[in-house]
């Protein structure tokens, strides 16, 4: 949680009348779009395509050029840097984490381009790469994998990404396809076709195509065989975050979800597509028959696991804030998800609770803050001020219609001080409210400010690399894990052990300690 930021929006459309145009001007744009913009459109288009050193395929990307690619990457990577937690604090992390990269660009296509490796302070399970070889890795990805070859083919798919130039290909497309629009629309005299046209370009640029993604698996396998390590590896990773996004669903009781947590939502791919890629690299080399296993683990142990105490820490039901001094519990059953912008609270059936900090500052009644700062506009029932371990709050409810269908919305809003809200929203559906008013009235009345000892004694979660001994098994493993249930699930996925598998003897795998 970094920059908690949580509102009820509501929108309403509104139409505004056609502004005329005079007949005669419309049909002087329509001449000039018909005999000037489309053949200077199509003979800069016929032109723009370049053949890429690393693909071998034409590439279309005459509306960013390299070094464009490079200053907005180098412009965007504070904002990277602010949204996910910084840097890892471990610099030996990040030099491991820059030798691989480093290793792997010298076998692309484009040995000299400038790349930039980053591991991002955060438990998100996540890699991507900006333009201009600004390639992002997250904690939370480094603990999931298993060796060396698994963090190879990671990185070397998102050098992929960039020796591919795939976002200058998106971005040269979706301004193609803007100007296809206004000439059309110019044409046509019609500004809708070009508003609709310039909404589809946008959405086209949202995330990589599956063709892309499968490329740069394919320029991946072939950075990291060429690196002489296992291509498979690619492949048994990919196994590994499928596994870790079903137990993510399985958790917050949305099994049916798996592929819209962390890297499934902006990579898709699949096992027999990677699979497919791997077969494309043909016999390749193996470095290191154990896939360099222990040195990773060695380079991981000691990771900070789970949420770094700076962006508060989930523990089982409660959520607690060291650097904000403040804590609340969530009622039983709801799993708790630390976001960079607001914590949510996954509960039984549909029901959600989410927490964020106010980005405004409030004096007055923390009534009147309710009803005209924070949800002006909104039909408020109930308002009523109370107190909360000595604190001024708020809180009132109303109905609102979501995707998940209707829901009662309880609202609470908490003042420490003049610049400090604290804010809930309970979204519970109509026919679960009386069951659950009781545990909600509880988590309300369990917000509490921390003393300065109790903030200075939470401590983060981390990984620890242990050798299995004889008579180990995952139960005896995951045992003392500081979790409350799914511990058994947790270790095998960690570990990337299947159902019924047990460690061996001698091997090293990775537990959770406070």
């Amino acid at each position: 949680m970094t920059l908690p930021r949580f509102a009820i929006a509501i929108v309403i459309a509104v139409s505004r009348p056609a502004m005329r145009s005079r007949p005669w001007k419309a049909d002087v744009a329509r001449r000039l779009a018909a005999a000037f913009l489309g053949p200077l459109l199509a003979a800069s288009l016929l032109s723009a395509c370049t053949t890429n050193p690393a693909t071998g395929k034409p590439s279309f990307t005459p509306f960013m050029s390299k070094a464009g690619e490079v200053k907005i990457g180098r412009e965007e990577h504070p904002r990277i840097l602010a949204e996910f937690g910084g840097e890892v604090a471990d610099p030996a992390v990040r030099a491991y984490v820059e030798s691989i990269g480093r290793l792997l660009v010298q076998t692309s296509e484009t040995p000299n381009d400038p790349f930039v490796f980053t591991v991002l302070n955060s438990d998100m399970v996540n890699a991507f790469a900006l333009p201009g070889g600004y390639v992002y890795i997250t904690r939370g990805l480094m603990a999931l994998a298993n060796n060396e070859a698994e963090l190879a083919g990671v990185i070397g798919h998102e050098i992929g990404h960039v020796t591919a130039r795939h976002s200058a290909q998106r971005y040269s497309q979706g301004v193609a396809a803007g100007l296809g629009a206004l000439i059309l629309g110019a044409a046509t005299n019609n500004r809708g076709v070009a508003d609709l046209a310039n909404l589809g370009a946008g959405a086209y640029l949202q995330s990589f195509s599956r063709d892309q993604e499968f490329e740069a698996d394919m320029l991946g396998v072939r950075y990291i065989a060429r690196a002489g390590f296992d291509p498979n590896a690619m492949s048994t990773f990919l196994t590994q975050l499928q596994r870790h996004s079903a137990l993510e669903s399985q958790i917050i009781g949305k099994s049916n979800k798996s592929d819209a947590f962390d890297i499934f939502s902006t990579h898709p791919r699949t096992a027999d597509r990677v699979k497919e890629a791997v077969g494309l690299a043909g016999n390749a080399t193996v470095r290191d028959p154990m896939l360099a296993r222990d040195i990773y683990l060695g380079k991981i142990d000691g990771l900070v696991y789970g949420s770094d105490p700076k962006e508060g820490v989930v523990r089982n039901r409660e959520f607690l804030h060291p650097d904000l001094k403040f804590a609340f519990e969530a009622p039983p059953g709801y799993r708790l998800v630390n976001q960079p912008s607001q914590v949510v609270g996954f509960g039984p059936g549909k029901a959600r609770l989410m927490f964020d900090i106010a980005d405004k500052p409030a004096d007055g009644p923390m009534t009147y803050y309710l009803t005209d700062i924070w949800l002006s506009g909104v039909k408020l029932e109930g308002v009523e001020a109370i107190r909360i371990n000595g604190l001024d709050a708020a809180t009132a409810r109303t109905e609102a219609d979501t995707s998940d269908g209707r829901m009662d919305v309880r609202v609470v809003a908490i003042r420490k001080d003049v610049g400090t809200i604290f804010r809930f929203v309970f979204l519970t559906p109509p026919e679960m409210v009386a069951e659950v008013s009781e545990d909600l009235r509880r988590t309300t009345y369990s917000f509490r400010l921390l003393s300065d000892k109790e903030a200075g004694s939470i401590r983060p979660l981390r990984l620890r690399v242990v050798t299995v001994k004889a008579g180990d098994t995952v139960g005896t493993l995951s045992a003392p894990m500081p979790f409350d249930e799914f511990k058994e699930a947790r270790f095998r996925v960690l570990n990337g052990l299947e159902q019924g598998q047990q460690p061996m003897p001698g091997q090293k795998v990775k537990i959770v300690v406070d």
